[in-house]
Formats: structure tokens, C-alpha cells, sequence
């Protein structure tokens, strides 16, 4: 289709010359009218611009997704069902969300509550809200300086997997699969989005130059903030296959390049412990409402969440192009600052995952300036694994944020194996990160820190598994005062 077409609150919409890189927040604000979305930050932080779209791939089933409109690129989505804050009353009468906002006083200015009543209306229809952290989880993406937070999650847990019997439940019933094929052209910029793996591969083939996307989460901080136009852009976002996750016969755990990250985090819980740990406090659910495994892993960043765990539990990546497809082990990924083994016409397919061996103490860390919605200053993925005679028989140690790229602390590994398992053997170890690394001084940690952080996690690391050798992330509140009702 050489056309943008959505369902915008109910309505069909096309457009045939708005530049690709129109972000949805503009869109509705600036050609819709639909000025309830607000713009705060314009970089995903804030939630002011939440709207929700419908995830007819989502795990699980059909699920409506609260996302930043100020980080989706109008192309993206092609054929899909999108609702703002404005189209949500029905008949007249307000939303659950928004009633029970209201009966709550969880509004004052008024500037968030549009985006916080969005991600409100996808705890409506989440039937896996059975924790007091997925509570958490779902509003963190929300800022809001006036109101507090107590009449908001007082609000929230009110209609929280309530699953109003309404026309937005009904649209989850057998909701068809979003077909995203699109080639769009307006003025100079080329937006190509294909639906199958072989046409991606030609695509490709046939503009290497061209910028990958899926989700956007990072690469509409470049419209955003550096304010540069992307003449040509393919989204790997339209492929299903892309998106498939799977645990293989072997044990082996296999996650699509355009799995999102809320999606990863649900599959792995069981199976992957550690990398389920990591997505708790990975980001905004909004954020790993879009954002994806893949495109964590090739942007390359040095402060990429996802690859130290990845490194720690030696995953491969899948690289595919139209000759095919080969698997690279993810330590051999990373080249250099940002850049990748991609070659000219790759796309990253998928992550394996080999299962954790059962003689293996597995977790993962992430150290920031704050628990929700933050950059680490040090992230960190471990495995070791000890015989029946306390001695270690392997060691991964994975580090973000300790140099140009994630890495493995080889050094350091090395001292570990031959070892017994105990305080001594580990104190004597974490001594030679200062050896594998020498991280920078910059706004997010100090090379002091940082090396000191890493050390502590190791040491906290051996604490941590000496009860649970794979230990769940447990549940601390953040207040410093919980009142408990009698």
C-alpha cells in the first residue's frame, strides 16, 4: 500500500503526503485536533502522550497496549486500531479509567491525567495484574507533579483486570492480525515496511544504506531530539515471524528480533529467571510496550540493559539476509563502539537462549540513579556454575556500562574457575575487574563508581545465591512508610 492507514478512535484515516517521520503525538495534535494527548518530554519519560494500540500479536493474545505517542512514527501503524484519551468515553459516559480517576481525586492540573488515564485503560484489559509489583510496573511510565501517586494506584487498583464488558473488550475477541505492508514515499523520505522475511531480505539487498526500525524507542529520539529526517527507513516490524518466541526441544530458548520487551519479560519468568529479572526494572511499560530484544542488541550501546544477562547465559544471535541465515555468539556481536557484526543486507532475526545449566547460580543487576524509568550506570549478568565438590567449573561475568561495549570480564572469570565457591575465592576475584575494565567518568557515575559497583555486585551476587541459586526479584516497596488497613 503506498498509503498510511489506521483506525484512529473508530475511524478509518488515510495519509498520502505527511513525512514518515511524523510522530503520532503530532499527528494528533496538530492534524486530528485531539489535544488531550500532551507533550512533555518528547523522549518516552514522561507519559503525558500515552495512547493505546491494539497488539493482535501480543503474548497471550490480543491485548491493547499503552504506548508513547511521541516515540511511534506514523508509519508504524499501518493497519492497526489506535485509541486517545478523547475516544475512549462511550454513550456519553466516561470510562471506568477516567470515573474512577475522578471518584479517586487523582487529578489536579490536569496536564498528566490524559496519559495517565491510557495506561490505566490497558490495566483494564490486562487479566495478569495479580501482583502488587504489575500494578507498579503498569503506571511507572507516568509522571505527575501535582496529584501524587496514592490517588492514582488507588485509581488504578479499582479497575485493574476488570475487563469492562465493553466495545474495546469486544474488539480483543479474534482480533485480526494488523496487515502492515507499506510503501510509502513523501518528498524525499522512503518508508518501506514488508511482511515477510524474504521480501525484508530484498528490500534490503536493495537499499543496505537504508535505517532498520522496529519500535522506535531509540531511533525516534533522532526526529525528537536531534531533529534529523531519516531519508530512508525499513521496518522489520510488519514480519511475523520476527516476533515468534519458542522453547526448542532442547531446552533452548529462541526470542524473535521484534519480540517487545513486555512480551519478553511475561515468556521468560520461568524459563529465563535472570532475564526476566532484568526487564522489571528495564523500563517504562510503555517503553517495552514498543521496545524489543533486537533492537537493544543493535544499537550497540555500552549501557544496553539486555546484553550483559544475554552475555552471562551465552546467547547467539541469529543473522539473516536473502543468502541466509548464520548464528554469531553474542560475544562476538559486539565490534566496537555502536558497531555490530551486521554485514551489508543483515537483519538481526532471532536471540537463543541455551537453558540454564541445573549445577548453575544465575542472576542479573542494574544499578541507576532511580529504580523506574532510568539509564543504568552499571548493569550486570552472572552464572557460575560449582561442581558437587565446591568448586567452580565455569564462570560468564557480562558488564554494561564498564566500556565501549557490553563484554564479558575474562580476567576475572578465569580467576574464578578451579576455585572453591566461597567469600574469599569471590573477594579475591572482583579485585581484578580493575584489570578487564576501566569505565569512564561521565553524568551517570564516576570510573570510581562504577569499578566500585562492580565489585559489590559480584560480591552480592555470591550473598544472593547461596540460598536460591537462581533467585526471583523480590518485591520491596519504595515508599519508606507502608500503612497496612486493619
Amino acid at each position: 500500500m503506498d498509503c498510511i492507514r489506521f483506525t484512529l478512535n473508530g475511524r478509518v484515516v488515510e495519509e498520502r503526503s505527511v513525512p514518515p517521520t511524523l510522530t503520532l503525538l503530532q499527528y494528533l495534535r496538530y492534524t486530528q485536533g485531539l489535544t488531550g494527548t500532551k507533550e512533555g518530554c518528547a523522549e518516552g519519560d514522561c507519559g503525558a502522550c500515552t495512547v493505546a494500540i491494539l497488539d493482535a500479536d501480543a503474548q497471550g493474545g490480543p491485548a491493547w497496549r499503552a504506548v508513547n505517542s511521541c516515540l511511534v512514527l506514523l508509519p508504524m501503524l499501518q493497519g492497526k486500531q489506535v485509541v486517545s484519551v478523547e475516544g475512549i468515553a462511550q454513550g456519553g459516559a466516561p470510562h471506568p479509567a477516567q470515573e474512577s480517576l475522578v471518584q479517586a481525586l487523582g487529578s489536579q492540573c490536569g496536564y498528566c491525567t490524559p496519559g495517565v488515564v491510557m495506561s490505566m485503560f490497558e490495566a483494564c484489559y490486562r487479566k495478569d495484574l495479580d501482583q502488587p509489583w504489575k500494578l507498579d510496573d503498569q503506571m511507572c511510565g507516568n509522571l505527575c507533579r501535582c496529584t501524587g501517586y496514592r490517588p492514582i494506584k488507588d485509581a488504578t487498583k479499582q479497575v485493574a483486570g476488570t475487563l469492562p464488558d465493553d466495545k474495546f473488550r469486544v474488539a480483543l475477541k479474534d482480533a485480526p492480525r494488523a496487515d502492515m505492508k507499506l510503501s510509502y514515499q513523501a518528498g524525499a523520505q522512503r518508508y518501506f515496511t514488508p511482511t515477510t522475511v524474504e521480501e525484508l531480505g530484498a528490500r534490503l539487498a536493495e537499499h543496505p544504506e537504508a535505517r532498520i526500525v522496529c519500535g522506535g524507542t531509540d531511533v525516534s529520539l533522532e526526529v525528537t531530539k536531534r531533529y534529523q529526517e531519516l531519508p530512508l527507513v525499513i521496518s522489520v516490524e510488519g514480519v511475523p515471524e520476527l516476533r515468534r518466541m519458542e522453547k526448542l526441544s532442547d531446552g533452548t530458548v529462541r526470542i524473535g528480533a521484534t519480540a517487545t520487551l513486555s512480551d519478553v519479560e511475561a515468556f521468560t519468568e520461568m524459563p529465563l529467571p535472570p532475564v526476566h529479572r532484568m526487564l522489571r526494572y528495564f523500563a517504562s511499560r510503555q517503553i517495552k510496550n514498543r521496545g524489543t530484544v533486537g533492537g537493544n542488541l543493535c544499537n550497540a550501546s555500552p549501557i544496553g540493559d539486555m546484553a550483559p544477562v544475554l552475555l552471562s547465559l551465552d546467547a547467539s544471535v541469529e543473522l539473516t539476509s536473502r543468502n541466509g541465515t548464520r548464528r554469531v555468539p553474542l560475544k562476538e556481536f559486539f565490534l566496537s563502539y555502536r558497531k555490530t557484526a551486521l554485514q551489508k543486507g543483515e537483519f538481526l532475526s532471532a536471540v537463543l537462549v541455551p537453558p540454564i545449566p541445573s549445577d548453575a547460580r544465575a542472576s542479573a543487576y542494574k544499578v541507576s540513579k532511580r529504580r523506574e524509568l532510568d539509564i543504568s550506570a552499571v548493569a550486570a549478568g552472572f552464572l557460575v556454575r560449582v561442581d558437587g565438590g565446591g568448586l567452580v567449573v565455569e564462570a560468564r561475568l557480562g558488564f554494561g556500562g564498564m566500556a565501549a561495549t557490553p563484554a564479558r570480564a575474562r580476567q576475572t572469570e578465569a580467576a574464578l574457575v578451579g576455585k572453591p565457591w566461597n567469600e574469599q575465592t569471590v573477594e579475591e576475584a572482583a579485585l581484578l575487574l580493575d584489570k578487564d575494565f576501566a569505565p569512564i567518568s561521565d553524568h551517570r557515575g564516576s570510573s570510581w563508581y562504577r569499578a566500585t559497583v562492580a565489585k559489590n555486585l559480584l560480591r552480592g551476587f555470591f550473598v544472593e545465591t547461596q540460598k536460591d541459586p537462581v533467585p526471583a526479584l523480590p518485591q520491596r516497596p519504595t515508599a519508606t512508610v507502608q500503612l497496612e488497613q486493619v
